[in-house]
């Protein structure tokens, strides 16, 4: 399945889950001090922008936010928070869309970029975010950690949160490095309500190979965006990956 198959009307209706979840304040509040932090008084970009929700407070912020989106479900519910004028937004694929101007800083959260199911359109979303970027300008990425440590011999799903109402699970191809992703809504009936969604994992030593391939350099890489200690038992992290300024070239991956 494609993803502007798996992102129409039906997922875009039930993304936006007010206050709670992935809008809960204490998940969207850190994500834009941090962003707002990084764009340094410059424009942002944001790959996979969605329904707006970084997008429309980090510009409520004072950062001026643009976005790549392909999914037109899901931009059809941003422009009922922000128009085009306050939130332009490109349709397109994250790993190959141009938008217009140059960025300090390009964003893409909450494991946005294992969307992309293979190692070379991961690699072109770099290299995208590196075309959009000025010099010295900054590449932030929130992904999780794959939990293939979870999965002893012949075993491929992993349950990572069981509820009365809710079970997701990830199933594993660990040949291919892909996973797909399963939510179960339950309520008193017999019937229960489906949402699955392929990813390509990346482990956090691959990823800043990516970057090294698009010119960036590691800057940091903490487990949350509360800026917490990265260790081996983190189960996710965001990393931020900038371009050389004028006249430096782009060395190894900064310093874990």
């Amino acid at each position: 399945m494609r993803q502007d198959e798996i992102w129409d009307v039906e997922a875009a209706q039930s993304y936006d889950t007010p206050g709670t979840g992935m809008f809960a304040p204490e998940v969207l509040e850190p994500t834009v001090d941090r962003l707002a932090e990084l764009a340094d008084g410059g424009r942002a970009l944001e790959f996979a922008i969605g329904t707006g929700r970084v997008a429309v407070p980090l510009t409520q912020r004072g950062v001026p936010v643009t976005g790549i989106e392909m999914s037109q479900p899901m931009i059809d519910l941003l422009r009922t928070k922000a128009d085009d004028a306050t939130i332009p937004v490109v349709v397109g694929d994250m790993a190959t869309a141009g938008a217009p101007g140059t960025f300090q800083l390009v964003y893409l959260v909450y494991n946005t970029i294992s969307n992309l199911l293979t190692q070379a359109e991961q690699v072109a979303c770099f290299r995208n975010a590196a075309r959009h970027l000025a010099a010295g300008g900054r590449f932030a990425i929130e992904l999780w950690v794959p939990e293939v440590r979870k999965l002893p011999p012949g075993q491929q799903a992993v349950v990572w949160q069981s509820e009365a109402d809710y079970i997701g699970l990830d199933t594993y191809d660990v040949l291919r490095q892909q996973v797909v992703s399963h939510h179960f809504w339950f309520d008193d009936g017999r019937q229960a309500r489906v949402f699955r969604s392929p990813h390509r994992y990346i482990w956090p030593a691959e990823l800043d190979l990516m970057a090294q391939l698009a010119g960036f350099e590691l800057e940091s890489r903490q487990a949350d965006w509360h800026g917490t200690e990265f260790t081996a038992e983190s189960r996710s992290h965001v990393s931020v990956y900038r371009l050389p300024h004028c006249g430096s070239s782009a060395g190894a991956a900064g310093r874990w």
